[in-house]
């Protein structure tokens, strides 16, 4: 089993696109300024979520913009399995005008794991 150090030092992280599972957990806990966005499958979605968070799948995302414009102001976290999808969605929403936007190092693979193990693996 590997120890906690070792688990953190797996999530690599590039901090201008991305947050570590464990800034995004105190974000969540300190302010209501944080979106949390599942860019997943519904499917996905129906198996495992991160409480809190709003489903708009990837290949939805560009057509369902609308539905963010109240978060404009807000911190968004992008997440998917991985982090893979979430990192072209975070792009995405840059360029579409929203500047506060980032993905989950990891995806939520790495939340489970690092933050929330309740919260089920595939």
């Amino acid at each position: 089993m590997k120890s906690e150090k070792s688990k953190q030092a797996a999530v690599n992280v590039d901090s201008v696109w991305e947050l570590h599972p464990h800034v995004v957990h105190k974000l969540k806990n300190q302010t209501d300024e944080i979106l949390l966005l599942d860019v997943r499958e519904p499917k996905e979605w129906q198996y495992t979520r991160i409480e809190g968070a709003i489903l708009i799948p990837l290949d939805q995302l560009l057509r369902r913009l609308e539905e963010l414009k109240l978060a404009r102001e807000k911190h968004i976290v992008v997440y998917c399995h991985h982090g893979d999808r979430s990192l072209l969605a975070a792009e995405l929403l840059r360029d579409s005008g929203f500047t506060m936007v980032h993905s989950l190092s990891g995806g939520i693979e790495a939340w489970s794991i690092l933050v929330d193990p309740a919260v089920r693996r595939y």
